[in-house]
């Protein structure tokens, strides 16, 4: 017996540290125990992958959470699992279909009807490397449901946002936002050939000229807004892409997604984090990788650019702002 307690040893301790390993390179679990009870929360796309665990998460933290999503059976059936695991039952489901400007239009109007006032938004909703889809209003699928979308619903409820301040918006984006571009000439790929993993990494990259553009007009009024990477998770978003398909790719790099791919669970911390953290309270503008702020690809940074996309997305969705004075009138890059 004694001979097999070395090897056995050796072999409990290879698994903990991989764990250990694993669990590091995931980032880990939100670092602030911060509550929230009694705070309205909305979180988009939360009937499945990160979305539900954020859901969760807040949940469990006293919110009020409102699950906004396309599917209303899965959706129900998801606020019926946190009701039931969180013995929270403030918990519940309402239509968003992110596709349809006419649905963002009726559900942002249904919140401002029933809820006095809205503390945190979670922009969480994606659709990833599709094919050539449009919306219902004929937008580039990524383009309308990552950005687009929730560029409309976001400011039909800064009303709300602003008289529950200290407020906060968390808008998901992604890694993948580094390989970027904003073609002002073809937004929504009418022009070019179609390409998917482009497409998407412009969405991405347009959610955080979104959250820059934002944060400044929104200087004072105590709406703090930020975006975040959450990580790669193993959730439905990414079925378009054919990895998980493919037999050799499973096998062969199945140790290396088991080490960098995290769990819905670990996915949805940074996203609490944002929305629950008491250090984080004035902290607006920002783009977090995981747990921690970075400096996003320099495109995102450009403020000309944020200026230009705003205005284009405004027109696109019909919604009427007034102008910001510190807009600048000259044409900008392409």
């Amino acid at each position: 017996m004694n001979r097999y307690l070395l090897p056995l040893s050796v072999l409990g301790t290879a698994v903990g540290g991989a764990v250990l390993l694993r669990d590091y390179v995931a980032g880990g679990a939100c670092p602030s125990k911060a509550t929230i009870p009694g705070k309205t929360v909305i979180v988009t796309g939360a009937n499945t992958g990160i979305g539900k665990q954020t859901a969760m998460e807040l949940a469990r933290r006293g919110g009020n959470v409102i699950l906004a999503c396309r599917d209303m059976e899965k959706c129900e059936a998801a606020a019926k699992d946190i009701r039931g695991e969180t013995l929270n039952h403030r918990v519940r489901a309402r239509h968003l279909d992110l596709a349809s400007l006419k649905s963002i239009r009726e559900f942002a109007a249904k919140i401002t009807e029933e809820e006095k006032q809205v503390h945190v938004l979670v922009n969480n909703a994606a659709v990833m490397r599709c094919p050539h889809w449009t919306t219902e209003d004929g937008f580039e699928m990524q383009f309308g449901v990552n950005y687009l979308g929730h560029f409309l619903l976001t400011n039909l409820l800064l009303d709300r946002l602003k008289a529950s301040a200290p407020s906060r918006i968390i808008n998901l984006s992604s890694l993948a936002h580094i390989a970027g571009h904003i073609d002002f000439d073809d937004l929504n790929w009418e022009k070019r050939k179609y390409d998917t993993r482009a497409a998407y990494c412009q969405s991405k990259l347009a959610i955080i000229l979104f959250t820059k553009e934002l944060s400044r007009r929104l200087q004072g009024t105590g709406v703090m807004v930020n975006a975040v990477h959450p990580g790669v998770a193993r959730t439905e978003l990414g079925r378009h892409t054919g990895m998980h398909s493919s037999a050799f790719s499973s096998f062969t790099l199945g140790p290396v997604f088991w080490l960098l791919v995290k769990s819905p669970e670990l996915a949805a911390q940074p996203s609490t984090y944002l929305a629950v953290a008491e250090e984080l309270e004035g902290v607006s503008g920002k783009y977090f990788d995981g747990l921690k702020e970075k400096a996003p690809a320099p495109e995102a940074e450009n403020e000309e650019i944020a200026q230009r996309l705003w205005a284009e997305s405004a027109r696109l969705v019909g919604l009427e702002m007034p102008r910001a004075s510190s807009v600048r009138k000259e044409p900008l890059p392409k």
